[in-house]
C-alpha cells in the first residue's frame, strides 16, 4: 500500500468518522443554542420598532443603549433590585452548602437508629412540587411575621434534599478507613467533617454552588409571592415594571436579563474547574 493509501485509510477509518460526526452534531446544538443568547444582546441594543423586523437585524442598524440607561433611572432602581437578588442567593448558596454539608456527612459517615428510613423519607421530598407546600409556607411566614422580607425566602431555601443527596454520594466515595484512622487519633465527628472530608468534596461543593445561586438567581415564583415592597424586589420581579395591560418594553427587558447574567457568569468561571471535575467523578462513580 503506498504512502497516499494509508493517509486516506486513516483518515476513512470508523473510529475518525464518528467522532467527527459527533464534533459536527455537538458543534451544530452549541450554536442553535447560542441564537437565543445572541437576539437577546442584539434586541437589547435596538429601538423598540426594530425588536421585531422581519428578517432579523443580528447587527442592528440602529444601535441605543437607551434599554441600559432606562434600567437605571428614577422609574427603575436596578442597582438596588441587584443588590436584593445578590443578597438572597448569597444567603441561600452559604447556608445550603453549611446544612447539606452537615446531612449529607451524617447520612453516610454517622450510624444511628432509622437513618436509612429517615433519609429515603427525607429524599421523597424532592418529589412533592412547591406548589404543594406554597400555601402552608406562606401560612408559616406570615405567623412568624416574616412575609414581604428577604429573610423569608432565605430560611425557605436553606435546606435542600437535593444538596444532600449530591454531598451524601460523595461522603460515601471516601474510604470508612479515613475516618475511622481519625477517630483512634482523638478525632470527634465534627474534626473529622471539618478537618478530613470537607477538603476532600471540593468538586460536589463547587457544583452545589452553581446550581443553588443560579437556581435562587434566577427564581420568580417565590419572590412574586413572598415579597411585595418594591424596595424587596429582585431582578425577575423587578423586570415586570417594563410589562403593563397595554405594552411590553422589550428592549428593556432583554437589556435588564443581559446585565443580570454577568454574577452567573463570574460564579461559572470561578469554579468551572471543579464544576466538570464533580460531573466527572459522579458519571465514573455512578
Amino acid at each position: 500500500m503506498t504512502t497516499i493509501g494509508v493517509q486516506r485509510h486513516k483518515l476513512l477509518s470508523p473510529q475518525k468518522v464518528n467522532h467527527l460526526l459527533i464534533h459536527i452534531i455537538l458543534i451544530s446544538l452549541g450554536l442553535v443554542m447560542t441564537v437565543p443568547f445572541i437576539w437577546m444582546l442584539s434586541s437589547s441594543l435596538k429601538p423598540e420598532v426594530d425588536i421585531f423586523k422581519m428578517p432579523i437585524e443580528w447587527i442592528p442598524s440602529t444601535i441605543t443603549w437607551s434599554n441600559y440607561a432606562a434600567l437605571f433611572s428614577e422609574r427603575f432602581n436596578f442597582g438596588l433590585f441587584y443588590k436584593n437578588t445578590f443578597i438572597i442567593a448569597s444567603s441561600v448558596t452559604i447556608l445550603q452548602l453549611i446544612t447539606c454539608s452537615l446531612a449529607g456527612y451524617a447520612f453516610s459517615k454517622i450510624k444511628f437508629k432509622g437513618r436509612d428510613t429517615i433519609f429515603l423519607c427525607y429524599l421523597g421530598t424532592m418529589m412533592v412540587p412547591f406548589q404543594v407546600t406554597m400555601i402552608p409556607l406562606f401560612i408559616i411566614m406570615r405567623i412568624l411575621g416574616l412575609v414581604d422580607t428577604q429573610l423569608s425566602i432565605i430560611l425557605m431555601s436553606a435546606f435542600s434534599a437535593y444538596g444532600v443527596f449530591l454531598l451524601r454520594q460523595f461522603y460515601l466515595t471516601l474510604p470508612i478507613e479515613i475516618s475511622e484512622a481519625a477517630m483512634i487519633d482523638g478525632c470527634n465527628h465534627f474534626q473529622i467533617y471539618y478537618r478530613i472530608m470537607l477538603p476532600n468534596i471540593i468538586p460536589a461543593m463547587s457544583t452545589l454552588i452553581l446550581f443553588t445561586f443560579l437556581g435562587q438567581w434566577n427564581d420568580f415564583i417565590v419572590p412574586f409571592i413572598f415579597l411585595n415592597s418594591p424596595e424587596n424586589f429582585t431582578i425577575t420581579i423587578g423586570l415586570k415594571a417594563f410589562v403593563s395591560d397595554y405594552d411590553v418594553e422589550f428592549g428593556k427587558i432583554m437589556a435588564g436579563t443581559a446585565m443580570s447574567i454577568i454574577p452567573i457568569l463570574a460564579i461559572f468561571f470561578a469554579v468551572q474547574k471543579q464544576f466538570i471535575e464533580g460531573v466527572a467523578l459522579s458519571g465514573i462513580k455512578g
